[in-house]
């Protein structure tokens, strides 16, 4: 359950040695599984505490002093029948490239989520994400799809060093628009921090599943069959061998052409009403994210 403190930060010693040993593991092969030991990609339930609609420890909805609301978004800027696609855990050197040639291909703009270390390792990519129009979201510094469970101390820590690496790497004066927590890993706490900070936490309604590579055909299916879920789309440039992503990013972003469907950015001051209820993946899930 999302861990309430409203007292801010505290910086004791524990807490310090906890994030040195996490920041050291979370990301390797730690960070596909999630804290069960379940491969993180196959895991597609509701967390308990990562409501869509609370916005503090009352669980009422929040509204932050810089007029970013702290409950998570899925909704479109643009409104109507536009799609959000969104592109987590990079950048990188390889893939990254790739899904921006795709993307320039299609006139299409997205939101990056990036990883703090990553953007830190390849901050000629976070330039070039930003000079092609695109939007950052901080996707924490490590990936760790198990710090819901960790204290208020180290969520901030994870949240804000990689918000200052992203928005050093991009340089420019740009900036974080938005928060998304690994696996789907908020808490009333991290999205409070991240609101304060500028940054909308960011939700999805369509899982490809691509971080688990299931074949292009079945990314691409994903989001024919759960796009009446909501408007935002789940896709990954990093993590490992991005072919089929790629491919299918190609082939989605054809369709919607199609289907008379344009893509925007997802909301950061309005409130969300793209909500789907009834479907898990219209939630903030665990999983690769």
């Amino acid at each position: 359950m999302a861990r309430a403190n409203t007292k801010g930060v505290r910086t004791g010693a524990a807490v310090v040695a906890s994030a040195a040993a996490v920041a050291v593991t979370v990301w390797g092969a730690a960070a596909l599984f999630g804290p069960d030991g379940t491969a993180a990609s196959q895991q597609n339930v509701a967390r308990p505490g990562a409501s869509d609609h609370s916005g503090g420890d009352d669980g009422r909805p929040g509204q932050q002093p810089q007029g970013i609301p702290d409950g998570i978004a899925h909704a479109s800027e643009s409104g109507g029948n536009a799609v959000n696609i969104t592109i987590d855990d990079g950048p990188d050197p390889r893939w990254t490239p790739q899904v921006l040639d795709v993307l320039r291909r299609h006139d299409v703009k997205a939101t990056f989520c990036m990883v703090g270390s990553q953007a830190k390792a390849h901050p000629d990519l976070v330039k070039k994400v930003v000079a092609a129009g695109h939007r950052l979201c901080d996707h924490t510094m490590n990936h760790d799809t198990a710090m819901d469970k960790k204290p208020v101390a180290y969520q901030e820590q994870q949240i804000l060093e990689a918000k200052k690496l992203i928005e050093e790497a991009a340089g420019g004066g740009a900036k974080v628009e938005y928060y998304r927590a690994p696996g789907g890993a908020f808490t009333p706490d991290s999205r409070r921090i991240a609101a304060a900070h500028g940054m909308r936490p960011l939700g999805w309604n369509v899982d490809t599943k691509d971080f688990g590579k299931p074949g292009t055909a079945a990314i691409v299916n994903a989001v024919k069959r759960e796009i009446g879920n909501g408007p935002t789309v789940l896709f990954h440039d990093g993590g490992g061998n991005r072919a089929q992503t790629v491919d299918a990013l190609d082939q989605v972003l054809t369709w919607l052409k199609e289907q008379g469907r344009p893509t925007g950015f997802p909301v950061r001051t309005a409130p969300d009403t793209a909500d789907a209820p009834a479907s898990p993946a219209a939630q903030a899930t665990p999983g690769a994210s």
